[in-house]
Order: structure tokens, then C-alpha cells, then sequence
């Protein structure tokens, strides 16, 4: 009697990073499609990018390109994983040669979130005294808030989520601001002390939801990923991006949206300030969600014949001194 033999077992890698918030987002994304395609092998591979390794310099500083993705799209493009799954504000709007953007996921919150110390808990964004220290790696929140709360101080705030609260709660920092979806992925949604509305402060292109990319020469793996596809969020997201690279602003600027879906219809708010808050450049566009990224160019080019690309000219030229 002949023993049977069982077909080989398909393993499929995921790239990603090391931090806690990296690896929650890619178990999520194993977890997930491992309900659908029960039959594969999903093996997690965890890679330190070079915004990992980092920790003493602002991210403005060190710029942008593929800041906390080259290394996993290096690991894709010679074979050792088959996708990564990024935070989409993270993820480039132009990828390398040979990787597309295969799927975009239901989006969290994508709002910024006030954290404060406990000797502010009866305070909000607008009442924090004169002088309070906020804590942000972010230009694009940073230049929002000094537009519209001048009498508050800013200090620039590095490391995973864990380091950045530990700083808050020593007393570093009268108020940190973070993403939303951040602190929920991590179970630490009882930390949000106020989420700042849009009206405060846009989020940035992409927040809140993951992006997993893919080698645009493998369509197994791209037809497995679309079961995670949102594509809600996938039109908003779309739009965002398009505006973003229509603008030619990387992840560090300080350039800020709002995208909302009614029927078949898709707004998009677009915002670019200067990192002073002295000049804020903003509009909206409304058209067809199925016709995304054409908002998002229309809107680029409404904020361009504004001003917006002098202010990204002065923002790029600072930052390179």
C-alpha cells in the first residue's frame, strides 16, 4: 500500500518593520488572510528601516524618500518577501520600478489625537496655558498648530509610542499629539485625551489605513490581497495620494487633507502651510468618487495657482540647509 502524497504547502512572506505598531498591523493582515486562504503558509519577516534607526534627528531632516519603506521594498524586489504592509502616510505617492500599491484596508480614525499629562486632564487643545509643551515629529501638525495656537511651545518628540508617552508622563511634554488609529491598533485608545477636529487640523494623506504593497509582476499574490481591499477608503486614499504627488510633497511636509464619501460623491479638503503657521493655503473639491484621483490633481493645481508650491519651495530649502 502506497503512502499518499500531500501537495506541497504555498508559503507567502510579509515584510514589515520591528515596532510594535508595525508588527499589530501586519498580524492583523496575516490573521486576516489567513481565515480566507487557510490552505497557504503566512511567515512574517521583520526588516529595521532607516527611520527606525534614526531616533536622534527630526524626520524632516533626514528627508523622506522611502524613510520607513525602501528597506522592505528591497527585501520584495530581490525575492525574500512576497509584500509589506505599511501605514499608507508612510508608504511614497511613486513607488519603485517593478512594486504597486496593491491594496488599501478598511480605514481606523484617521484624525490626529491630543494626549496630555495628567496635570491638564480639564484641558483641551484650545485651553492649554501659554507656553505648554507639545511634543510632534510632524511638520504638517506642527505648522497647523502654530497657525492656530501661537502662544503654545513645540518640541520636537522621537521613538516608538511607548517612549513617547513614558517622555509625556515624566513630564517632558504638557501634551503629545499622535494618531488616533496609533493608539487604538495598540489597545491605548483610553489615552486619547481630545481627537482634534479637521477644522484644527487636517490629517495627513493616507492615515489610519494600512497599505500593503506587492511586485507588480505577480498577479497570485495581488488577487490574494484584494480580499482585504476597502474600497471606500481606497477612493479616499486615491485621492489623497493624487494630490500629494500632483504637489510633488513628501511624507514630511506639512500638507494636511480631509476626504469624506456622500453617494457616488467624494470631497476632498487639501491644506499646505508654511512651517512658521503664518500662511495656510486651503480649498476643496468635490467630484465623482469613481474618478478619485482627478480630484485629488484638481485640487493640487487649485492650491498651486495659491501659493502652495512657493511655500513647498521656501520648506524644501530649509530643510536642505
Amino acid at each position: 500500500m502506497s503512502a499518499t502524497v500531500s501537495a506541497p504547502t504555498r508559503t507567502v512572506r510579509i515584510g514589515s518593520r520591528k515596532s510594535q505598531l508595525a508588527l499589530v498591523q501586519t498580524h492583523w493582515v496575516r490573521d486576516e488572510l489567513q481565515k480566507h486562504f487557510p490552505h497557504i503558509v503566512f511567515e512574517v519577516m521583520t526588516m529595521d528601516t532607516q527611520g527606525d534607526k534614526v531616533l536622534d534627528v527630526a524626520l524632516a531632516k533626514i528627508g523622506d524618500k522611502g524613510l520607513f519603506t525602501q528597506e522592505l521594498e528591497t527585501g520584495m524586489l530581490n525575492g525574500e518577501t512576497d509584500f509589506a504592509v505599511h501605514s499608507l502616510k508612510d508608504l511614497p505617492t511613486r513607488l519603485p520600478a517593478g512594486l504597486i500599491l496593491g491594496c488599501v484596508t478598511k480605514r481606523e480614525d484617521p484624525a490626529d489625537a491630543l494626549v496630555v499629562h495628567t496635570k491638564h486632564q480639564d484641558k483641551q487643545i484650545e485651553t492649554l496655558p501659554e507656553g505648554a509643551v507639545i511634543g510632534t515629529s510632524s511638520l504638517r501638525r506642527l505648522a497647523q498648530l502654530r497657525h492656530k495656537f501661537s502662544h503654545l511651545a513645540f518640541k520636537d518628540v522621537r521613538g516608538n509610542l511607548n517612549t513617547r508617552l513614558a517622555k509625556l508622563d515624566a513630564g517632558e511634554y504638557d501634551g503629545l499629539i499622535l494618531a488616533a488609529a496609533g493608539l487604538q491598533r495598540l489597545g491605548m485608545g483610553d489615552r486619547i485625551h481630545q481627537v482634534i477636529p479637521p477644522e484644527i487640523s487636517l490629517h495627513a494623506v493616507g492615515q489610519g489605513a494600512l497599505g500593503i504593497e506587492c511586485r507588480a509582476n505577480d498577479p497570485e499574490i495581488a488577487a490574494l490581497l484584494k480580499v482585504l481591499e476597502d474600497k471606500p477608503t481606497a477612493q479616499r486614499c486615491y485621492a489623497e495620494r493624487s494630490f500629494l504627488r500632483e504637489l510633488e510633497g513628501g511624507c514630511q511636509v506639512p500638507i494636511g487633507v480631509n476626504t469624506s464619501l456622500e453617494g457616488e460623491n467624494l470631497t476632498l479638503v487639501g491644506l499646505v502651510a508654511s512651517v512658521d503657521g503664518t500662511r495656510v493655503v486651503k480649498d476643496t473639491v468635490t467630484g465623482a468618487a469613481s474618478d478619485a484621483e482627478q480630484i485629488g490633481i484638481e485640487l493640487a493645481q487649485r492650491l498651486r495657482s495659491q501659493g502652495a508650491q512657493e511655500i513647498l519651495a521656501e520648506i524644501l530649502a530649509q530643510v536642505q540647509r
